[in-house]
C-alpha cells in the first residue's frame, strides 16, 4: 500500500544488524515484495503536471526548458522526477525509508574534486534528496537504464540483464558495507582505482576519458572561460545569452529583495553563516561582486540559478554557484513525511539546508563550499562552479561500457542509502531471493513505456511552445 504521512518510522531507533534484518523480513508481510511491480491505474495528465510547474519558473526560460526535454526520451525522463514521485506515491511500497538522492538517474552520478583533490565518483545531484523508501531511488535508476538503453539501440534482452545486475549490485554494496559499523561506513567510498579493475577494456578507456576532462575542469580554467577584466580592471562575467546572462540593478533587486550593492554583501553574509569556520576563514579574503544567470541542466531550467563571482585583494577569484532549492518531489509529489531534523531544519534555513544536510548524508566526500541561505522569499544552496567537474556521456557508449558504468552507479546508490539506519531493513525485506528485483524490473520496464507515451503526449502539447 502507499507510504504517507502517518507511516514515518523513526530514525533514532538502534538495531543491531540481526535485528534490523528481521524487521526488514517481517515487512514483508505488510509490503510484499511482487507488489513493488504493481503501476496505479488511476489516470494522470503529465501535459497538466508540467504546466503547473512551470508556474513557478522564469517564464522567459520555460520554452528553453521544455526545447531541452523534448530533445529526447530520455532527455524528458530527466526533467520528469516530480511526475514519477507522484505515480510512486500512489503505487505498493516496501515502507522502509532511507535518506535518497531522489533523482537517481544514470546523469546524475559523476566526478568532482574531493577537498584534498583528488577526483571522486559519486552522485552529485540532490535537489530532490530528501526521506523516502529506498526502492525510489533504485527504480529511478533502474527506469533510466531502460530508457538510456533503449536509446542507445542495445538489444532489449542486453537491457534487461543489465538492469538486473544492477539490483543484484546495489544489494550487494549493501550488504558488504552492512559487514562494517556505521562509522566505517561512513568514511568508506567508491575507489576509483578498483572501480576501474573490474571494468572491461572498453569501460576503462571510456572512464580515463571523462577523468582526463574531469581533471581539466579546474576552478581558474573555468574562471578564464566565463570572465573577462573590464576597463575598470575588474573581472566580470562574460555574456552568453542566453546560458550565462550579467544581473543588472533591477535584476538582482528583484532577486534579494533589497539594493543591489548591500543586498549581495548581506547575502554572502548570510551564506557564510551555515558553512565551518575553515572555509568561512577562506571566504573573508574575498568579496562579492558580479553577478550573473546560469541556465543549468535540463529539468532545472527556469528555476533560479545564479553564479556570483568573488574577488581577491591580489586579483585571484572563485566563482559559487547559487541555485534555487523548492521542495523536494518525494515530499511535494511523493507525499512523504520527513524527519523532524530535517523539517527543523527547513523551517529554520529554508529548503537549502535539506539538499546540503542530505548531500552530504549521501556522498563520501562533499564541497567544503557547501552552505544556504534564504532571499525574498525564496530559498537557495550554494556550492563551488565547476570544479573539476564532469559526467561520462551515455550517448554511443559501447554496450560493454554502458554495462560498467551502470554497475558503477547501482554501487554508488548502495554506498549511500548504508548510511541509512535502516539499511539493514532493507536488506532483510530483498532477501537473497531475486522476488524484489524482478518486481523492481517489471516496474521499470512498465515505466519506460509510459514515459514514453509521456513524452509523446508533451511533444504534441508543447509543439508551438
Amino acid at each position: 500500500m502507499p507510504l504517507h504521512d502517518s507511516a514515518l518510522p523513526s530514525f533514532d531507533t538502534v538495531l543491531d544488524r540481526a535485528d534490523s534484518r528481521a524487521r526488514g523480513k517481517a515487512q514483508r508481510a505488510v509490503a510484499p515484495r511482487g507488489a513493488l511491480a504493481e503501476h496505479p491505474d488511476h489516470p494522470r495528465d503529465p501535459v497538466a503536471h508540467l504546466r503547473e510547474q512551470n508556474t513557478t519558473r522564469l517564464a522567459d526560460l520555460v520554452p528553453l526548458r521544455m526545447q531541452r526535454m523534448l530533445a529526447s526520451p530520455f532527455a524528458f525522463y530527466r526533467g520528469t522526477a516530480g511526475l514519477m514521485a507522484a505515480d510512486l506515491a500512489d503505487a505498493p511500497t516496501s515502507g522502509i525509508l532511507v535518506a535518497a538522492c531522489g533523482d537517481a538517474h544514470l546523469s546524475n552520478f559523476g566526478f568532482y574534486a574531493s577537498p584534498e583533490r583528488r577526483l571522486v565518483f559519486d552522485l552529485n545531484d540532490f535537489d530532490e534528496a530528501a526521506i523516502a523508501p529506498w526502492e525510489w531511488d533504485v527504480k529511478r535508476l533502474v527506469t533510466s537504464v531502460v530508457i538510456g538503453g533503449r536509446h542507445n539501440g542495445y538489444p532489449a534482452r542486453e537491457v534487461e540483464r543489465i538492469c538486473r545486475t544492477a539490483v543484484a549490485d546495489y544489494l550487494a554494496a549493501l550488504r558488504g558495507l552492512l559487514a562494517a559499523s556505521a562509522t566505517e561506513r561512513y568514511f568508506m567510498h567508491v575507489n576509483l582505482d578498483l572501480a576501474r579493475s573490474r571494468m572491461t577494456k572498453s569501460g576503462r578507456r571510456v572512464l580515463a576519458s571523462a577523468e582526463e576532462g574531469a581533471r581539466k575542469r579546474t576552478g581558474e580554467r573555468t574562471l578564464r572561460r566565463v570572465t573577462e577584466r573590464g576597463e575598470d580592471g575588474r573581472l566580470r562575467f562574460v555574456e552568453r545569452e542566453p546560458v550565462m546572462l550579467r544581473l543588472g540593478p533591477d535584476e538582482i533587486a528583484e532577486a534579494s529583495g533589497g539594493e543591489p550593492a548591500a543586498a549581495i554583501t548581506d547575502l554572502f553574509r548570510a551564506y557564510r553563516r551555515t558553512v565551518g569556520i575553515d572555509v568561512d576563514t577562506v571566504l573573508s579574503q574575498y568579496r562579492p561582486t558580479d553577478l550573473a544567470r546560469r541556465v543549468v541542466g535540463v529539468g532545472s531550467v527556469g528555476t533560479r540559478c545564479y553564479v556570483q563571482l568573488l574577488e581577491g585583494a591580489d586579483g585571484d577569484a572563485l566563482i559559487l554557484q547559487v541555485k534555487e532549492a523548492g521542495p523536494s518531489v518525494l515530499a511535494r509529489y511523493g507525499g512523504i513525511a520527513q524527519t523532524s531534523r530535517i523539517e527543523r531544519g527547513i523551517s529554520e534555513g529554508g529548503e537549502g539546508s535539506r539538499v546540503v544536510g542530505i548531500q552530504r548524508v549521501l556522498q563520501a566526500v562533499s564541497d567544503p563550499f557547501l552552505g544556504w541561505f534564504r532571499s525574498n522569499g525564496r530559498d537557495y544552496y550554494v556550492r563551488q562552479f565547476k570544479d573539476m567537474k564532469g559526467s561520462i556521456d551515455l550517448d554511443g557508449l559501447p554496450l560493454d561500457a554502458f554495462s560498467d558504468y551502470v554497475e558503477a552507479c547501482a554501487i554508488v546508490l548502495g554506498r549511500a542509502h548504508a548510511q541509512s539506519p535502516t539499511a539493514g531493513e532493507v536488506i532483510g525485506y530483498a532477501g537473497r531471493k531475486d522476488t524484489a528485483a524482478r518486481a523492481i524490473l517489471d516496474w521499470s520496464l512498465a515505466y519506460a513505456e509510459l514515459s514514453l507515451a509521456d513524452f509523446e503526449a508533451v511533444r504534441v502539447a508543447f509543439a508551438d511552445t
